[in-house]
């Protein structure tokens, strides 16, 4: 905690601050999250949490669209789309459409 000795207590770390904005995109009870890298600034154990909320809210009905490296993350999903350079260059999962602009 050395390196915060110097924030005030109401300046939150990154992955304080990812946590919050997880959070504020699923309350209400969302038909569809879109989610740039929502795990990305957080250790594993809030990873996983993470992702069980979006798992949880899936099972629900929501349409969870998310983009990760995390090959473990991406292993929870029913679809993936890889992309290189902007490209689609593969899928795996539902048959459903994938449109690239």
């Amino acid at each position: 905690m050395s390196h915060r000795r110097k924030h005030l207590s109401s300046q939150p770390s990154g992955g304080q601050q990812q946590r919050v904005a997880v959070v504020q995109a699923v309350v209400g009870d969302p038909a569809i999250v879109l989610a740039d890298e929502p795990t990305g600034n957080l250790d594993s154990r809030n990873g996983t949490e993470v992702m069980d909320m979006l798992d949880s809210l899936h099972r629900g009905g929501a349409t969870i669209c998310m983009v990760t490296h995390d090959p473990r993350y991406a292993g929870r999903a029913e679809r993936t789309v890889h992309l290189f350079d902007g490209r689609v260059v593969g899928t795996a999962g539902s048959a459903a459409t994938v449109v690239a602009i």
